[in-house]
Order: C-alpha cells, then structure tokens, then sequence
C-alpha cells in the first residue's frame, strides 16, 4: 500500500511540475512586429498592392493572428489546466482584443465610408460583430472562431482594397476620420490610465459634472471618491494595459504609413511619432517575478504607476495630435 501511495504522490507531483512548465511557457507576451514589413511580405505572397489602408487592415490580421497564435493559443477561455490557472496572459488577450475592436468599428463606421449616408462595408460588418462575442465564451460558438472568422473577413476586404476591378471597398485615410478614431483611443487610455493609477489609493475630488452648471447626472456621487483597487486586481490591470498598448502600438505605426500625407500636411507626424514612442516604453521587459505595489516614494517599485505613466503622456499627446488634425 505504501509502494502505490507514494507512486500515486509521485505521478501527481510531476503532472504538477508539468503543468507549471507548460504555463511559465505560456506565460511570455508576444514580442513587437514591424507592420509594414508584414505589409509588404503579405502583398508579396498575395499578389497584392499596398494601396492606402493595405497596412493598417493588416496590421489588425496580424494583431489578432498573433493573440489566437502565440505560445498556447488563446487562453481566456480555457477550462482545463494550465490555462484556466492563468490570469496574466487573459488579460493581455483581453487588453488586445478591446483595442481591435476599437479599430474594427472605426473601420466599418467612419475609415471605409466616404460620408455619413454611404453603405457599410459588408464584410466589415461581419468582422466587427464576430470581433464582439464574449471573450471567455467556450461553447460553440467560442470565441476564436469567432476571431478566426472575423480575420477571414478582414483577409478578404484587404485583397478587395489592393483589386483594381473593385471600387466598393475603400479605405479613406482623412484627416476627419482619423480624429474620429484617436478620440475614441483617447477614451481608452484615459480609462486605462486611471485604473492602474488607483493601484495605491487615491482621494479624488468629483469632477463629472464641471464646466457646465446645468449638467446632471441620474444617481448622485459625494464629493470625493476613493479609489483603490483590490490587491487580486492589480496584475490583471496592468496586464490588460500591457496589452491594449501593444496593439495600439501597431495600429499608430500602420496609421502612420496609411495617414502619411494627411500627418504632413497638419505638421502633425513628429506628434504621432512621439506617442508611438511612449507606448513603445510600455513593453520593455518585466524583470520582476510579480507585479510590485510599492507606495508612491517607498522601497519598492509599483510597476501599475510606471504603466500608468507613460499611457497618460501617450493620452496627453494623442489629445494634441487629435487637435492639430482638428486644424484647417
């Protein structure tokens, strides 16, 4: 009986071991890509041309392929081991995907029409609304094959844009539609921004309703709010911020070569540039075994103030660039 107990302890113990492997190797965040180059390497394969908003379409495949790709596939919705063990790498999944959406609906809704009264196009459409099923849905249908689907869709609406013989898909890279889409990426990071900033508590005073004394609002709110975010939340908060900013990250590199006249002709490309570069900041290598929660000047570091940094110089930079674009 002691014979089998300790072979029973010792399977158990090194199904244990290998789970730990597996997930420390499913641990590592995806590395940076240049977009462009992907780009051109995919209209090379496809007999393609890179017109406006080849790169930028593509930027979003890629992005999205990577998530569903990377060591371990697509964790968010796993419900057996490593994965479902896991909360760092869903909330990076999950940082992406907010972040795809966003670019997702600024196409179908503003990028790919010329005005308001205009036809959606329709397989942005369809991409768009597989892009919004439940990120942890595992049932049929789960969540990367909606995702699958949805870079079907975006495949096709690229080669639609490089074809000569098709005139119904565009890609309208205006100085107006892009402001649209860096507003809404300002909403984004300003929300980002907060939450990781209430890492080490904060008593703020309530702004909401300043600057117009006739504004109301359905419930009312004291007049100074505590925020504090729970200690389980913090790694999933900086995560999910980790992330939104490494697909932001592309989508501004692709916008840069699809807006490059636009940006010259507003003066506005050194901006664009420098907010690139601040969310470049964002994915230097973590070299802690975990997310630290020092207090502001205390000993030891609080990686969620550091991440909230440099997203708010991005924000603070995307609002100036959102101006300059507003310029005639």
């Amino acid at each position: 009986m002691s014979i089998n107990t300790k072979s029973i302890s010792a399977i158990i113990l090194a199904i244990m071991l290998l789970i730990g492997l597996v997930g420390f190797w499913w641990g590592f965040e995806p590395d940076p890509f240049d977009v462009q180059e992907r780009a051109r390497l995919n209209a090379d394969t496809q007999s393609e041309r890179v017109v406006v908003g080849y790169t930028t379409t593509t930027a979003l495949i890629e992005v999205l392929d990577t998530m569903l790709n990377k060591s371990g596939g697509y964790l968010s919705n796993d419900v057996l081991p490593p994965g479902v063990l896991m909360d760092n790498i869903p909330s990076w999944e999950l940082g992406v995907l907010e972040m795809s959406r966003d670019l997702a609906l600024a196409m179908r809704k503003d990028l790919s029409r010329s005005q308001s009264q205009s036809l959606e196009n329709p397989q942005l459409v369809k991409a768009q609304t597989s892009l919004n099923i439940d990120s942890e849905r595992w049932l049929l249908p789960s969540s990367e094959g909606e995702y699958e689907k949805a870079i079907d869709n975006l495949l096709i609406y690229r080669s639609e844009l490089s074809s000569l013989n098709n005139s119904n898909s565009q890609f309208y890279a205006r100085a107006d539609n892009l402001r649209d889409y860096l507003k809404q990426i300002e909403k984004r990071l300003g929300s980002l921004s907060q939450r990781l900033g209430a890492s080490v508590g904060t008593e703020s005073i309530n702004t909401e309703l300043a600057g117009d004394n006739a504004a109301r609002q359905s419930t009312p709110q004291a007049n100074r709010v505590n925020n504090k975010t729970s200690w389980f939340k913090l790694d999933d908060n900086f995560y999910e911020a980790r992330g939104a900013t490494w697909a932001l990250l592309h989508f501004l590199k692709a916008i840069e070569k699809d807006f490059d006249d636009v940006l010259r002709k507003k003066n506005a490309k050194i901006s664009l540039q420098q907010i690139i570069r601040e969310l470049e900041s964002t994915q230097d290598p973590v070299y802690s075994p975990v997310i630290l929660n020092g207090s502001g000047f205390g000993f030891v570091a609080n990686h969620s103030l550091v991440m909230a940094n440099y997203i708010s110089r991005a924000n603070a930079a995307l609002i100036e660039l959102s101006e300059l674009l507003n310029q005639g």
